[in-house]
């Protein structure tokens, strides 16, 4: 059975809701955020060296990172959500898994590290220093990076029901991490076709064994 060792409020409940739509059984081993530094438990690394999640094991076979995992569940128990290989089709899929995580999410990690900048405590005198530098990367770089994205996202949603067209493909678990993130608040602007694609995700019947499976997950 393939055990899924999930981090609450992480990408690794995209691969819950994978799981959930293949019907495959399995079992959740929960691990929980460090309260003051949000980061992983040190217990982790038992099961991968880098102590992060998602990672799942399946017999003696471990797999980390959410498109290489979503790629192993696809080709061994889901041909269904993959494309054929050298077509348009193809070429969408391995864009948009490589998108979510190389274009899509460091922006928002920026974001991320920025807000708690602005928000750190420092001496008053330094105050002014601290936040005018997070507010001119947030203006010059982050910010345009996050919209011009998000932009390129809700135009390609505005014609295609899935990522890779009619079609739900891995791209689709692949995205939704970053999307939804971006629909709770990393993203300011307005996008309706990302919030229709965010809403029928979530409707799903299969999204929504996956929430309760997990127990928690702030972005839904």
């Amino acid at each position: 059975m393939i055990t899924v060792h999930h981090l609450n409020n992480s990408r690794s409940q995209r691969i819950l809701w994978m799981l959930e739509e293949l019907g495959i059984p399995y079992e959740i081993k929960h691990y929980q955020r460090d309260a003051k530094t949000m980061l992983a438990p040190a217990s982790l690394k038992k099961v991968h060296p880098l102590g992060k999640s998602p990672v799942i094991t399946d017999g003696d076979i471990t797999v980390a990172e959410s498109g290489a995992i979503i790629d192993y569940l696809a080709q061994n128990y889901g041909q269904n959500l993959l494309t054929a290989v050298n077509t348009p089709e193809y070429r969408q899929y391995t864009y948009w898994m490589h998108f979510a995580e190389g274009s899509l999410m460091p922006p928002f990690v920026m974001k991320l590290v920025f807000d708690k900048v602005r928000s750190a405590p420092v001496p008053f005198f330094l105050k002014p220093v601290t936040k005018g530098i997070a507010d001119k990367v947030m203006k010059s770089f982050v910010g345009p990076n996050i919209s011009a994205n998000m932009d390129f996202i809700n135009e390609h949603l505005a014609k295609n029901e899935w990522f890779v067209g009619a079609k739900m493909t891995g791209a689709d678990f692949q995205m939704s991490f970053p999307l939804e993130a971006a629909i709770a608040g990393r993203a300011q602007g307005n996008y309706p076709h990302i919030n229709a694609w965010v809403k029928r995700v979530q409707a799903r019947p299969a999204y929504q064994k996956a929430l309760k499976a997990d127990g928690h997950y702030d972005y839904a």
